[in-house]
């Protein structure tokens, strides 16, 4: 289907020698089985289980953890070989078969060169039930398509490329400029969900790709019985359908219509993120490092993992986006943040869960806030993300001026790339230029 960062990780996990068993993580309809497959091709042989599809092979790991036993079952149900160093062993919907994840271990100690992925559309929930075998896995985080990811998919490669070697602070020539901003405007139409861009590669049609965006919003419906409790399927389709309404708002539960309480929707809120589906970004003085030391956890914003899906949940028009993108960033400027968190979320350290933080000044009747922070080595850098060509700056530069190690503030916005009075201007196709060592590494080999 379609290269992503995913594959480069999982391609230095099969060569590592130091390889541990991989626990692959992310919201359903991602991308996780379809990136798994494409690496297995690079073995000899590849053995998928999926637990929902064959449920013998539930069985075999509830009488007990033996790694050699359990190979010989599994290979005789898929009726394929099994052997350390040559297959590549992919343990799907393991939520079915909770043990599976603690025979990971097993399978570190006692055939540590047998390559094995364990994956699931709801593994989150599997984990908090059975736990995992601390310092005897690896774990990968997948997102939606980056803007990157998604430049490559639809045959934009040489724009991507610019992109990725721009040099920061310099203009770019503005009909490039001009063209990629278009290119946003269609990213975030279409959004990062492999389905709903290939629909988009395959037709041209904005509508067929809102079709599966609301096709992954039921199917994501359709999961709350299967990880809720029964009392709690009400709050979460209540919060499904209205916190998109929220996008680069401060949360407020009571603002949820229906008079409820906090206590009701906190643990249905708290599971919508454990299924990957939404992201908190929380307030944060901006003070120390990490940058999450001096989190306020009962303050925080919340976006959706992929802004395609927002507006399809909100009934949005998106024509805007092909027709007018610069009047969508005027006037949607609350989608334009949730597509800047989005992406740095995409292009976090893939080995840990992506955390976003906001900062809010704390002094009473101070409106003073900054869309998120973002640690570059020892320095916290504020990132205000602003409708068009917006100007206004205030809370950035108090930011900088209550927080003197932070050496300089980041916009993103429609503008091009400038550098004036400790603001780095960079426009919001630019989001990359944010990302992780190790991202770095995979967007070099995603644009080879």
């Amino acid at each position: 289907m379609f290269k992503r960062l995913i594959d480069f990780h999982l391609g230095k996990w099969r060569t590592d020698r130091f390889r541990k068993p991989l626990l692959l993580r992310g919201a359903r309809q991602v991308g996780k089985t379809y990136a798994v497959r494409q690496l297995g091709e690079q073995f000899e042989h590849f053995v998928e289980i999926n637990f929902e599809l064959l449920k013998e092979a539930v069985d075999v790991f509830e009488k007990d953890l033996v790694p050699e036993r359990i190979l010989r079952a599994l290979s005789l149900l898929k009726k394929t070989p099994i052997i350390p160093g040559k297959t590549l062993l992919f343990l799907d919907e393991v939520q079915q078969a909770p043990q599976s994840i603690l025979a990971l271990r097993y399978f570190y100690e006692e055939m540590p060169e047998l390559h094995v992925i364990a994956a699931g559309s709801l593994l989150e929930f599997a984990i908090e039930k059975v736990g995992v075998p601390v310092g005897r896995i690896s774990m990968l985080y997948m997102c939606p398509m980056s803007f990157m990811e998604f430049l490559v998919a639809t045959g934009d490669l040489l724009i991507a490329k610019e992109i990725h070697r721009h040099p920061i602070g310099m203009a770019m020539e503005e009909p490039i400029h001009t063209m990629i901003l278009d290119k946003i405007g269609e990213y975030l139409s279409i959004g990062g969900m492999p389905e709903s861009v290939q629909r988009w590669v395959e037709t041209k049609n904005p509508n067929d790709s809102l079709k599966v965006l609301h096709e992954i919003a039921s199917t994501y419906e359709q999961d709350f019985e299967k990880y809720a409790r029964k009392a709690q399927v009400k709050y979460l389709e209540l919060l499904f359908r209205q916190v998109p309404n929220f996008a680069g708002i401060e949360f407020s539960y009571s603002e949820i219509h229906g008079g409820y309480r906090k206590r009701e929707l906190a643990p249905a809120l708290r599971l919508l993120e454990q299924a990957h589906i939404l992201h908190q970004v929380r307030a944060c003085s901006g003070q120390g490092i990490p940058i999450g030391s001096q989190t306020d956890f009962n303050v925080f914003k919340i976006i959706y993992l992929d802004v395609a899906l927002t507006q399809a949940i909100l009934g949005s028009d998106i024509s805007i986006w092909f027709l007018r993108p610069l009047e969508g960033f005027e006037n949607r400027g609350n989608i334009a943040e949730a597509f800047v968190g989005q992406e740095l979320a995409c292009y976090a350290n893939p080995h840990t869960k992506a955390q976003l933080h906001f900062w809010k000044r704390g002094e009473k009747g101070s409106t003073a806030e900054v869309d998120y922070l973002h640690q570059s080595n020892q320095y916290i850098l504020p990132i205000e993300v602003k409708s068009s060509h917006g100007t206004t700056l205030r809370s950035m530069h108090m930011f900088l001026k209550t927080h003197v190690k932070s050496p300089f503030g980041i916009r993103f916005s429609a503008r091009n790339y400038s550098i004036y009075d400790k603001i780095d201007s960079r426009p919001l196709y630019a989001v990359s230029t944010l990302a992780h060592a190790s991202q770095r590494e995979a967007l070099d080999a995603l644009l080879t």
